[in-house]
């Protein structure tokens, strides 16, 4: 049992003793947090979101798991294999509507939202001495989407369409998480990586550390071709090593999406604890710095689960 469902026993109760004592341990609550590889974004915050909820939901036990991110998240949502779960908007928008090429053959229908979070950049960033200085550039090299389905290679995929290419024009695709994208650039196996993920992001701070690197436009006009839920966006000047100028490119809001089969005041109490320990969260990653409350509610693609919906109203922020 956790805190907020309030129910007092009545006196009955009292002789059931131990009995009744053991069968309310046996019904503890359980989260599962899905994130992403462990050198993105999503794991230190789900790392941080797991004792939040752990430490402030009584009778809770969580654990986090390492997943392939966004696309892999919502079908484990589905599935009832996770309680809360990162992933991109456009992701979570293709869930809901059952995109095929997105990787969802039907409509994730049990998918609700608890809250929009951070935005996500695009961040591409090249070895120096590959010469890649613009996006065109990336035509004959080689270059990692990130992982087969995964919403940053489904990002990839709209961005080459939108600027009139296709992987076709690279003379190397890899599918590759973060991690083993930059151990390759740096091994000179590979020229470039796109990476969809917070600022300053683990993967390309250590990239940036142990090489010269480029971090590559991605004009403006892209995002006006794409529409919502793309953004244009910057990447300031100085977050990364080398980087001496602001770096147009995309933005993307990641959402904090639950199931239909998580409880009302579980979910309640999820979004409520999310809030109330920012500082946990930023904390663990400064892209926390991003999420508030005032934002939570807004543009995200799928239902509000109920339970979110009344911490939002009893914010009066709905």
């Amino acid at each position: 049992m956790f805190r907020t469902k309030g129910k007092s026993l009545a006196a009955g109760a009292v002789a059931l003793g131990l009995g009744l004592n053991a069968a309310a341990a046996n019904a503890q609550e359980f989260i599962n947090v899905l994130t992403g590889g462990t050198s993105g974004v999503y794991y230190p915050l789900g790392v941080a979101l797991s004792k939040i909820y752990g430490d402030n939901i009584e009778g809770v036990r969580t654990q986090v798991q390492s997943t392939k991110a966004s696309v892999e998240n919502l079908n484990l949502l589905q599935q009832g294999r996770g309680e809360i779960a990162f992933a991109l908007g456009d992701s979570v928008k293709s869930a809901w509507e059952g995109d095929e090429e997105a990787g969802f053959p039907q409509q994730l229908d049990k998918l609700r939202g608890i809250a929009a979070i951070y935005p996500n950049y695009i961040q591409i960033v090249a070895s120096q001495e590959s010469g890649i200085q613009n996006f065109e550039d990336l035509k004959g090299k080689s270059l990692s989407v990130g992982a087969p389905k995964s919403g940053t290679e489904l990002n990839a995929r709209r961005i080459f369409d939108a600027m009139g290419m296709s992987y076709d024009d690279l003379s190397q695709t890899e599918y590759l998480p973060f991690g083993e994208s930059v151990e390759l650039i740096k091994n000179r196996q590979l020229d470039a990586t796109l990476q969809s993920a917070g600022l300053g992001v683990a993967s390309i701070k250590d990239l940036a550390l142990s090489m010269p690197v480029t971090m590559v436009a991605v004009p403006e006009e892209v995002a006006e071709t794409l529409g919502a839920p793309f953004l244009s966006a910057t990447i300031p000047a100085g977050t990364y090593e080398g980087q001496d100028e602001d770096v147009p490119t995309l933005a993307i809001t990641n959402i904090l999406v639950t199931h239909s089969d998580v409880s009302d005041d579980m979910a309640y109490e999820m979004t409520k604890q999310l809030f109330e320990n920012l500082d946990e969260m930023t904390a663990a990653h400064a892209a926390a710095k991003a999420i508030s409350a005032e934002k939570g509610p807004q543009g995200v693609p799928v239902p509000l689960h109920p339970g979110a919906e009344r911490y939002y109203k009893e914010q009066g922020l709905l």
